[in-house]
């Protein structure tokens, strides 16, 4: 079965300027890394499944909040490790400090034996988006041109950076 995910882009006007919510994964591989470590909140499905259902089934479960307002479809993209990810652009105001992640088990320290718990993702937050590019997955950047085209905005929106 190839490899896809789904994910929501949610984005919101805040002072005018555009902003988009992304997430920062959990764990410790990812503790120390910031630049192009963050993502729309997304996740794997199956053939069975609907990409859209999918995309607001996985939204819910990195952060705890529902998604049901109407999605703007985007292109869907395929991530340098051969991922198909297709994602969906929906206006919504989220306090990330209500944010609440699923957790996922994984063996740490490598070979301990122990099994630890970790949150799915463990920081949320609104950023502008020249520095969500920065932010997140180099690949994902093409979904936040995509959001200026079909909202109409010019293709740079400088901001004032995050509102974390």
């Amino acid at each position: 079965m190839k490899k896809q995910s789904a994910g929501i882009l949610a984005y919101r006007f805040n002072r005018q300027a555009l902003e988009v919510f992304l997430v920062h994964p959990g764990g410790p591989f990812w503790q120390k890394k910031d630049i192009g470590a963050w993502s729309i909140p997304k996740g794997e499905f199956g053939e069975d499944e609907e990409p859209l259902a999918a995309a607001r089934r996985e939204f819910f479960e990195e952060t705890g909040i529902p998604v049901e307002e109407p999605a703007l479809a985007l292109t869907p993209l395929r991530q340098k490790g051969g991922k198909m990810v297709f994602a969906w652009a929906v206006e919504k105001d989220i306090d990330p400090g209500r944010v609440l992640s699923n957790t996922f088990e994984m063996e740490w320290p490598p070979r301990s034996g122990r099994m630890q718990q970790f949150p799915e993702i463990d920081k949320a937050g609104w950023f502008d988006i020249v520095t969500a590019k920065q932010k997140c997955n180099t690949s994902q950047a093409t979904f936040l041109d995509e959001l200026l085209l079909k909202l109409g905005l010019p293709a740079e929106q400088p901001g004032n950076g995050t509102s974390e």
